[in-house]
């Protein structure tokens, strides 16, 4: 049993932490202070092949595995939460569905296109019924002799403020839940799609997050991701996918604070030697240290099941359960350690702290989490 990356795999990982460290980590306090979507760093990203990771390079993409995947979105989020979100949306949830059940002309009109960075892609699957309850889908897509007409909200939809193209999720025909969802390529400047502001998000600001309504928006039947009913089966799969990427990305911001934390409580002092000294201090940096260490092993072990067959979706779960509360520890217990330090605003670890606690929300609660894995061990 080998539970190390490959030695490609490190110097992938390598490539994108220097990136990290000296493009984006400067610019990450004034992303979230801004909340303003980073274009600039997100087109730099795109020229390192981080749009199209394990997109086919004969589509423009670096061709890579998971796993250097998810240890690339681990390294970019050490640096911004969310440029690796924005990095993640487009790979896991837009390219890699586009070239699993697009058709050769949807892979020629886009693929190349979002692998490569000249588009961004949006997933357009939340509503404000239709959270952890995915199924429920309120936006309709009637079918007549031109096509769909799609009409509908869609609720923070991440990406959308730069997106070029979104995947809608709609109910075809409608109440039928997920026997009946179909998965549409919409281009965003498509008549009668409207972005609407969401509200202000506690932490990773900067997201480009947008709802977004569709009223008769139409589109050509050969917009369909798979049949006029596969759209549930599309969703499921972009998010296995997809929480793997959220393990990735809640590990390197833990790792972060964990950084944070030991770099302080070796400097900081009090009554005449340096805090790291205490063993309430060491307590705290150990399960830090151990939880983090302990989920990235369930995270690579989801990464490497995402690349050997189609749905790990119980290894997903477990990963994106395990890292998301393991980071949310090691940021709180990291504002513990800097205690006044970190807990005023603009902080390093007060940044990180509102940043991790989406990874707990997001692409599936905890809850629901825990939900697929129940179904998974029970049978």
């Amino acid at each position: 049993m080998i539970l190390e990356p490959t030695d490609d795999q490190k110097a992938f990982q390598l490539r994108v932490s220097m990136f990290a460290a000296q493009r984006i980590g400067p610019a990450a306090a004034r992303i979230d202070e801004h909340a303003v979507f980073p274009r600039a760093l997100v087109t730099e990203a795109a020229a390192l092949g981080l749009m199209g990771v394990t997109i086919p390079t004969a589509f423009g993409g670096a061709g890579r595995d998971y796993v250097s995947y998810a240890l690339a979105i681990e390294a970019l989020a050490r640096a911004s939460a969310v440029i690796a979100v924005i990095a993640a949306v487009n790979n896991s949830l837009v390219a890699e569905p586009l070239a699993e059940f697009g058709t050769e002309a949807q892979k020629q009109a886009w693929l190349r296109r979002l692998a490569t960075g000249e588009s961004l892609g949006a997933f357009a699957l939340s509503e404000e019924h239709a959270g952890s309850d995915a199924a429920n889908q309120q936006t309709v897509a009637r079918l007549d002799d031109r096509g769909y007409l799609l009409n509908g909200r869609k609720v923070w939809v991440a990406n959308a403020e730069a997106a070029d193209v979104a995947i809608v999720f709609a109910a075809t025909p409608p109440a039928s839940r997920g026997r009946g969802i179909g998965a549409f390529l919409v281009p965003m400047d498509a008549s009668g799609l409207s972005r609407a502001m969401t509200a202000d998000s506690l932490g990773v600001r900067g997201l480009g997050c947008m709802d977004l309504e569709l009223t008769d928006v139409r589109v050509d039947a050969d917009a369909l991701l798979g049949g006029p009913a596969d759209g549930f089966k599309v969703a499921m799969w972009a998010l296995d996918g997809g929480r793997v990427a959220i393990a990735a990305q809640a590990l390197g911001v833990g790792a972060a604070a964990l950084d944070e934390a030991i770099a302080y409580a070796k400097q900081h002092e009090q009554f005449g030697q340096p805090i790291a000294n205490y063993q309430a201090i060491q307590w705290m940096l150990a399960d830090s240290a151990t939880e983090l260490d302990a989920a990235r092993m369930l995270m690579l072990k989801a990464a490497d099941a995402r690349g050997r067959r189609a749905r790990p979706t119980l290894e997903a779960a477990m990963a994106k359960l395990s890292a998301s509360e393991a980071a949310h520890r090691a940021a709180d217990r990291a504002m513990q350690i800097l205690a006044s330090r970190g807990y005023r605003r603009g902080s390093v670890v007060e940044r990180l702290f509102r940043d991790v606690r989406a990874t707990e929300i997001y692409q599936g609660t905890s809850e629901v989490q825990r939900m697929v894995i129940a179904e998974h061990i029970l049978g």
